[in-house]
């Protein structure tokens, strides 16, 4: 490895390396090399010939991602939202997908001053909770998760937005934590059947955070049965895509206001919003 590079030769080098691992090795190099030189694409396009001194961690990363490690963990970024959150192993990386779950959100509860309760099941690394709460800006908000590790990564980010004063952690399974009375329930649950074989750069993200079950919506019934219970007015759920059915058939001769589902950006159906009457 040489101790000075000009821009061009680095991204040349580095693609040739994931050229064989990462279909669009062009692109990641760019990406990769912005985040080691913490610069915007503009900077990489007007200095190509510049050079770059200590590229040895931007050969760990390439070498990492090589071995299909996710680009996210490798350079403890992800973006949600037009914003850029910290993520690392022991959160599941956010999925653009998950954004349209915050949409509905929004869609189904336009009052932004009300002072209402929410409750986020499986926070992960806390994007859903800090994206409505800056939003929300008088609601309360408690997420809970069954893993410390994601915790710790969601409190990284929740005291980058300076939201600490507004939304809780706790520690522990659904709705075991909670004792308030809650009036907007938000998930985006494990939901994906027990042994369906899944892409390998997987295998690095939490398991937990990924299998709901033998048949797949177990975590997703059980929500549901809470909300009926203890009857919380609003429930928004991400799903997969081939749960509506099952979903409708468990809610059916049940006492709910409106089921309403929506869409991906591929067209597959994605989640639901759950309304409960009082």
């Amino acid at each position: 490895m040489r101790s000075k590079y000009l821009v061009k030769e680095l991204l040349a080098e580095i693609t040739e390396i994931l050229k064989p691992h990462i279909p669009r090795a062009s692109r990641e190099a760019q990406l990769f090399l912005m985040a080691h030189l913490n610069a915007d694409e503009l900077w990489l396009m007007t200095h190509r010939f510049s050079e770059v001194e200590d590229a040895q961690k931007l050969f760990e990363w390439v070498k990492r991602r090589a071995k299909n490690e996710p680009f996210e963990y490798i350079t403890n970024r992800v973006s949600f939202y037009s914003e850029e959150f910290f993520i690392k192993e022991g959160a599941l990386i956010p999925r653009p997908e998950t954004e349209l779950l915050i949409d509905e959100v929004i869609k189904n509860f336009p009052d932004k001053q009300s002072a209402i309760t929410f409750v986020e099941v499986g926070v992960g690394s806390g994007i859903i909770s800090i994206i409505l709460a800056r939003h929300f800006l008088n609601a309360r908000f408690i997420a809970v998760d069954i893993s410390q590790a994601a915790l710790d990564i969601a409190e990284v980010n929740i005291e980058k937005f300076g939201l600490s004063d507004r939304i809780e952690l706790r520690l522990g399974s659904l709705l075991e934590p909670i004792n308030e009375k809650i009036d907007y329930l938000v998930s985006n649950p494990p939901y994906i059947e027990d042994g369906v074989a899944l892409e390998s750069n997987l295998d690095y993200e939490p398991q937990n955070a990924l299998f709901g079950g033998k048949v797949g919506d177990e975590i997703i019934k059980k929500l549901l049965d809470e909300v009926l219970k203890q009857k919380i007015t609003f429930f928004t759920c991400e799903m997969g895509y081939d749960q509506q059915d099952k979903i409708q058939a468990y809610l059916k001769n049940k006492k709910i206001k409106s089921l309403e589902f929506y869409k991906d950006y591929s067209s597959f159906d994605r989640g639901f919003t759950l309304k409960v009457h009082n």
